[in-house]
């Protein structure tokens, strides 16, 4: 059961009070640095502690004026501090509040992606254990190609998401980033001390080499990663909704009571949450570009940046948490149809199991291209609706000449697909924690 849905907590990481309560703790503990430093008296120090306060409305009010929205907050803390504001914001520039403040939202918003991809891995491992060996057809060019279990398919994809954490951990580390260290980052007016003491306090690292920002191949690398992240459940959701439509209907959206699909068609039913995903995956990749745009300032900065990361910082972690949470949800609840799965198998007559019929020809000493040749002919066959594929090569003197009527059924057993289902399932998955899940019946044993 997924109990968590975060996007009210994503969202409060943006919200203009959590932005300008960041700045106040970074110039408030830029404070304490100059103080440790003797630049700040302790009393100046209390005083700042106690009285620093912000008011949005104040601050909108100020920068309608100054159009700065940094100055405007700084003044709107000032009038609360009175004359020890003086040493608010000591040799800093805004872009050291800005950038540090930016990495702590960024880093924050991919811990709870992190903790959203953590709850879909739970629900796709789940999966993949409860279909471990529901048999259905593997498809290569969208064409029956041959067996395999949607048991796999769920740990494919929870592999792929696995690769998808590690991605997003990654990111995060590479965004924890901040700078205090003033115009061009020279520390031309500030101590090398303020910002590794803020810095350590916040739980970030400093740029070890700034300009007047933190540099943005970090962000793109974020937003690279969220954009990969999209795209993987991009793919989970093309795949469902191949798997619904109406001639294959192996797996299904759960349709909800009270459910409508279409105005005009009452009996519509619709994979509407994955093309939803397929819509919003687009977004984040449009979101990646943008970040990757900003890594080009002009020469110590410019403000191009800015105004494309004021969107793209809130909309797209906004999104990957929805997506994630959606995602988990819907795979969680898919309807699971293992009797149209084998009914669709049924629909070349036999032929998918071809490969076999081949490597039987060649074990017995025809050539390989002699075997494809003759395997092929009746594989055709089917195609033209000539006949079951197993008929064909029984009544084919050419294929029974080398293989035995036992020899040819023996082609046609599922089992030999599956053999190595338990040995991916180990690689991918473990064995002891499949065993343990047992136990506390977890999962369906099979």
């Amino acid at each position: 059961m997924i109990e968590r849905y975060t996007r009210k907590e994503m969202a409060r990481i943006w919200e203009t009070g959590s932005r300008f309560a960041n700045w106040l703790a970074i110039e408030i503990l830029a404070c304490e640095a100059w103080s440790r430093l003797g630049k700040v008296p302790s009393s100046a120090l209390r005083n700042i502690k106690k009285k620093a306060r912000f008011d949005i409305g104040r601050i909108e009010e100020i920068e309608k004026t100054v159009k700065h929205d940094v100055i405007s907050f700084l003044t709107s803390v000032a009038e609360s501090v009175g004359p020890d504001s003086r040493y608010i914001h000591m040799g800093l520039t805004s872009s050291d509040i800005l950038d540090t403040s930016f990495a702590m939202q960024l880093r924050d918003a991919a811990t709870l992606i992190i903790e959203d991809m953590r709850i879909m891995l739970s629900v796709l491992e789940q999966k993949a254990r409860e279909h471990k060996y529901t048999v259905m057809m593997g498809r290569s060019h969208g064409i029956h190609a041959e067996p395999t279990t949607f048991g796999l398919k769920m740990a494919l994809w929870h592999e792929e998401m696995k690769r998808n954490l590690e991605r997003m951990e990654r990111a995060r580390e590479a965004v924890s980033c901040g700078k205090l260290s003033g115009a061009v980052g020279t520390f031309s007016s500030i101590d090398p001390f303020v910002e590794e003491y803020v810095l350590a306090k916040l739980g970030l690292r400093p740029e070890k080499v700034a300009t007047q920002v933190v540099q943005r191949d970090r962000h793109a690398e974020y937003f690279s990663t969220l954009a990969i992240v999209a795209s993987s459940i991009e793919k989970f959701a093309v795949e469902i909704r191949h798997l619904q439509r109406t001639e294959l209907l192996e797996a299904e959206e759960p349709f909800t009571a009270g459910q409508k699909g279409s105005s005009a068609m009452p009996h519509k039913r619709n994979p509407v949450l994955s093309e939803n995903l397929t819509g919003l995956a687009r977004l984040i990749r449009g979101y990646a570009v943008s970040a990757m745009e900003d890594v080009a300032l002009w020469h110590e900065r410019d403000i191009s940046h800015s105004s494309v990361e004021r969107v793209i910082g809130p909309d797209a972690t906004i999104l990957m948490d929805f997506m994630l949470v959606r995602a988990a949800n819907l795979i969680r609840d898919l309807v699971v149809y293992p009797e149209n799965m084998l009914a669709n198998m049924e629909k070349l007559r036999g032929a998918v199991f071809s490969q076999k019929a081949l490597l039987k020809l060649v074990e017995k000493g025809l050539t390989r291209e002699d075997a494809y040749s003759l395997v092929q002919k009746n594989a055709m066959k089917v195609w033209e609706g000539a006949g079951d594929f197993k008929t064909l090569l029984l009544n084919d003197g050419n294929v029974s000449k080398y293989l035995t009527a036992k020899e040819i059924d023996s082609c046609f057993d599922v089992k030999p697909y599956l053999k190595n289902v338990d040995y991916i399932f180990r690689r991918a998955l473990g064995v002891e924690r499949h065993r343990k899940a047992r136990k506390r019946g977890g999962y369906p044993a099979k």
